[in-house]
């Protein structure tokens, strides 16, 4: 597994990593949900952030993540690559490009709660509501102090 920059020719394929492990991963979430969030994914998130990719042997994303500085914005495996040691390599990746992390995680996601709090990460506050006013609770998380 490598990770690279991202390629625009991708959004397509990073699109599809992201629905299929939200609907993997995001039991709370809807259908309705999911399709409320795909546009800010694909149209803002997937243009906006520094995105890059995990890609295997033959260079085919397997997973992606969104940095916005040193803020973690998503992090994505395709369902069938996870708990191969994939999101940990992204986030190495992460913090040498940026140093100690942020990272929020809703709060109904305890397996990515547990995947944070293994690479050191700790809680240091909560939101009742997401970003978009929705009432998903989001758990803030930090890299410690070194």
């Amino acid at each position: 597994m490598n990770v690279r920059e991202a390629l625009e020719t991708e959004r397509d394929l990073l699109v599809d990593i992201w629905l299929r492990s939200v609907r993997a991963t995001h039991d709370f979430l809807s259908e309705a949900d999911i399709e409320r969030i795909l546009p800010l994914v694909r149209d803002h998130a997937l243009v906006d952030l520094e995105i890059w990719v995990l890609a295997d042997a033959a260079d085919e994303p397997i997973g992606f993540m969104g940095l916005a500085d040193d803020k973690l914005e998503a992090l994505f495996l395709a369902p069938e690559h996870r708990r191969r040691g994939g999101g940990r390599r992204m986030v190495d990746h992460a913090r040498d490009l940026n140093g100690r992390l942020r990272v929020d995680v809703n709060e109904q996601n305890p397996a990515a709660l547990a995947f944070y709090q293994s690479l050191g990460f700790v809680v240091e506050g909560r939101s009742e509501l997401d970003s978009a006013g929705m009432p998903f609770p989001i758990l803030h998380l930090r890299d410690p102090a070194e």
